[in-house]
């Protein structure tokens, strides 16, 4: 297989164009990473030869030998190699495509599972909040029978307050009728 590998410089020399013009075709190739020898140096495959050899071919540049009799043995190959290599890509696109749309897909479900929990977190919460609101209310509504029984309602609160302040005008009334001694207060 290695054998059918070639660098850069091997198929410019091959098809007697400069590197660059190489590797401008290199560039029409679809964005793949690019084998490369254990030198370092990048390699073609078969089908990239062939795709660049039929790109240089076109230009009308370059002068032909045997025009005639090989245009049409050309153009045949030509026209195969570069239907084959664009099948290839595409088939390689469509296994990509459909990596990213499993993925997707498992993504997806994972959002669903997610807000799904989050909904159910979110209706507990709810409940939670409304039994709170539930405990709230009946404790003032205790709180509100309780100050109702520890404080008396105003009318027996005159009353007390009334009856207080007579017995207060009565008690001060009695002192002020009897002058107490000073001296008694040891005779007891």
């Amino acid at each position: 297989m290695s054998e059918n590998l070639k660098t850069i410089r091997e198929l410019a020399e091959e098809l007697d164009v400069s590197k660059q013009a190489i590797q401008y075709h290199i560039k029409s190739l679809t964005n793949k990473t690019r084998q490369t020898n254990d030198k370092g140096i990048v390699v073609l495959s078969l089908e990239e030869q062939r795709f660049i050899r039929s790109r240089v071919d076109k230009q009308p540049n370059k002068t032909k030998t045997n025009k005639q009799t090989n245009d049409k043995q050309t153009d045949k190959e030509t026209k195969w190699d570069i239907h084959n290599y664009l099948i290839s890509e595409l088939d390689e696109v469509k296994k990509n495509r459909d990596k990213q749309l499993a993925v997707k897909d498992k993504q997806l479900e994972n959002k669903d599972s997610q807000i799904a929990q989050m909904q159910n977190l979110l209706d507990q919460q709810q409940r939670l909040a409304l039994q709170d609101k539930k405990l709230l209310e009946e404790y003032k509504a205790e709180i509100k029978d309780l100050k109702a029984l520890a404080m008396p309602s105003r009318e027996v609160e005159k009353d007390v307050a009334s009856h207080s302040a007579s017995e207060q005008e009565t008690t001060s009334a009695d002192a002020q009728t009897k002058p107490k001694k000073w001296w008694r207060f040891w005779k007891s």
